[in-house]
């Protein structure tokens, strides 16, 4: 399907590692896949229903993306997507 959303793998490595591990509950759906559902949702402000199927299934996106906001992995997700990006300002010659 075109206009699919997809994650490099430079910006998975940044965004995998602060998502939780281990979670009780059913057989997890891949979170590389249920995040690009989530982007591709937020983009044009569409409802979860409307993500393509390749994404995963629309309760599942819906429900990750509420249970890692409410517990602050976007926070942590944003910091590391940001760190590379963050220099120092250049010094200005004396």
């Amino acid at each position: 399907m075109a206009g699919e959303f997809w994650l490099s793998d430079r910006a998975w490595a940044a965004v995998g590692p602060p998502l939780p591990r281990n979670q009780p509950g059913a057989r997890r759906v891949d979170d590389r896949r249920v995040i690009r559902g989530i982007v591709h949702a937020l983009k044009p402000g569409c409802r979860c229903k409307g993500c393509p199927s390749v994404y995963g299934p629309p309760t599942t996106i819906y429900n990750r993306f509420n249970r890692w906001n409410w517990k602050g992995n976007w926070g942590c997700i944003f910091a590391e997507l940001v760190a590379p990006a963050a220099m120092p300002a250049p010094s200005r010659p004396a």
